[in-house]
C-alpha cells in the first residue's frame, strides 16, 4: 500500500504532462459507454478468472501447471490488445482472433469505452461462450481430479 501511495505523485505528474502535450486526449466517455464498459469489464474479469482457475485444475496431473498458464499468457500478450490494438492486425487475422477469448479481455472493453465501432452482440456472445466452455472444462477437470486424489482426504 505504501509503495502504491509513494508512486502516486509520479503517476499524476506523468498524466498531467501527457494531457499538457496532448490536450485532445482529455475526453469524457458517454454514459451508456461507461455502463456497457463496466458490464464488459465484469465479464472479462469472470472470463479471466475462470480460465485461470481451469488451468489450475491441471495441477492434478502435471507438476508444472504454471507453465500452461505462461504459455497462455504469450497469446494473451499479443492477441488481447495489450501490445497493439486488434484493429491494426491484418483483416484475416482479425477474423480469427475475434473468436478467441483474448481480445475480449482488453481490446473490447477499451474500444467500447473510447466509442470505437464494435459488434457488441457478437462480443458478449463470444465472451459468454468462452466462460461457459472454461467453466464446463473446469468442473470436468475438478471431478476427474478428485477421483484421482480421493485417497488424499478429498
Amino acid at each position: 500500500m505504501a509503495e502504491r501511495l509513494a508512486r502516486l505523485p509520479f503517476a499524476i505528474a506523468l498524466i498531467a504532462l501527457f494531457l499538457f502535450l496532448y490536450p485532445e486526449a482529455a475526453w469524457i466517455p458517454s454514459l451508456p459507454n461507461i455502463f456497457l464498459c463496466i458490464l464488459v469489464v465484469m465479464l472479462a474479469f469472470v472470463l479471466r478468472f475462470v480460465s485461470q482457475y481451469t488451468f489450475a485444475m491441471f495441477a492434478f496431473w502435471v507438476e508444472r501447471a504454471n507453465s500452461i498458464e505462461s504459455f497462455w499468457f504469450l497469446f494473451y500478450l499479443f492477441l488481447s490488445g495489450l501490445i497493439a490494438p486488434v484493429r491494426v492486425f491484418p483483416p484475416a487475422l482479425q477474423k480469427v482472433v475475434l473468436w478467441t477469448p483474448f481480445p475480449y479481455l482488453i481490446d473490447f472493453p477499451a474500444s467500447i469505452l473510447v466509442g470505437l465501432p464494435v459488434n457488441v452482440g457478437q462480443g458478449l456472445c463470444v465472451m459468454i461462450g468462452w466462460i461457459i466452455l472454461f467453466f464446463g472444462l473446469n468442473r470436468w477437470l475438478w471431478r476427474r481430479g478428485l477421483k484421482r486424489y480421493s485417497g488424499m482426504g478429498a
